[in-house]
């Protein structure tokens, strides 16, 4: 019977953004609310005006099969929802300013995606602490660590998948192999709510691909991103990162690998360099790949094959029950 919901869970989420999304690019056009090309701008790859509607079919497409199948507290689920609700409404005001050739001030953005993070942890999703390997006793952190460590999760993983989408199926495909990552992880440690969201996450992403790989006919913007980053940041909190050994912590950040570590060098070569950290850039790995010659779908292949290896890497950790 959970089986038949997970494949229903993936079906309905695939189904809902695939026919979503199309109506949705149209209704871009006509509102104008599209991703103009701009030849100054070297993360501008594209050439013609594309949707920035994707957004809205992936948080439709996340949320009906994530009720409908879940068996999440209902506290929890409102969470979630609200908080991808909130990353949406702020990505969408985002998006619009960038549609006009201007920049939304990071503030704003940062309050709303740190709010997100504090209502998650807030229903009860939270990194609480760790089983010593030697002892096997499980290590309770003091509740103020455990909000910092949640709050810097869930906001760290939002970003990174944010930072990561400037390529036409990169943020999508990244996102469906560490969400298919996951859904394994989860299926291993008998976590059901987790595997749910995660296999919803697949479908989300992968419908989205279709229409998303290059060329690319749609873009989710900063809206559809950051909210799937903020899914796949609750995923692991919901899910591997309970009763988590020392050595089984480094799962769920292998499988998020390629995101978190370009943009950990990003940031830090950002910072050393007297940058703002949110200032916008050609500096991530795929902008680096493409000027070495690279053309966009090997970029994209290569990574999600780096992306495929760290996790399998976190998978044998898994299995080794380190």
């Amino acid at each position: 019977m959970v089986t038949i919901y997970y494949v229903l869970s993936f079906l309905i989420s695939f189904v809902i953004v695939y026919l979503l999304i199309p109506p949705l690019g149209k209704l871009a056009f006509r509102l104008d609310f599209v991703d103009k090309p701009r030849k100054d701008v070297e993360r501008k790859i594209h050439r013609e005006p594309i949707p920035l509607t994707a957004s809205y079919a992936i948080y439709i497409g996340f949320a009906v099969p994530y009720v409908l199948f879940s068996d999440e507290i209902l506290v929890q689920t409102i969470a979630v929802l609200a908080g991808g609700l909130l990353l949406l409404i702020i990505g969408t005001v985002d998006d619009w300013y960038k549609t006009q050739g201007k920049d939304f001030s990071a503030l704003p953005k940062l309050i709303v995606q740190l709010s997100a993070a504090v209502l998650v942890y807030a229903s009860g999703i939270a990194f609480t602490g760790f089983y010593n390997p030697l002892s096997g006793e499980y290590v309770l952190l003091p509740v103020w660590l455990q909000f910092i460590l949640t709050i810097l999760w869930i906001f760290g993983v939002t970003t990174v998948i944010n930072f990561s989408d400037g390529m036409d199926g990169l943020a999508g495909g990244l996102s469906a192999i560490s969400a298919g990552t996951l859904f394994i992880v989860a299926l291993v440690k008998g976590q059901n709510t987790s595997a749910i969201m995660a296999i919803v996450l697949v479908g989300v992403a992968v419908a989205y691909l279709r229409y998303n790989k290059p060329p690319a006919k749609v873009f989710m913007g900063d809206a559809g991103a950051t909210f799937l980053g903020f899914i796949l940041g609750v995923i692991a909190l919901d899910g591997a990162f309970k009763q988590a050994t020392v050595l089984s912590l480094f799962i769920p950040i292998l499988a998020l690998g390629v995101p978190i570590f370009d943009n950990l060098f990003v940031v830090t070569k950002r910072f050393l360099q007297g940058k703002p950290i949110y200032q916008a850039d050609a500096s991530q790995a795929h902008y680096r790949l493409l000027r070495t010659g690279m053309n966009q779908k090997q970029v994209v292949a290569f990574l999600c094959l780096i992306s495929v290896c760290f996790s399998l890497t976190s998978i044998i950790l898994l299995l080794l029950q380190v």
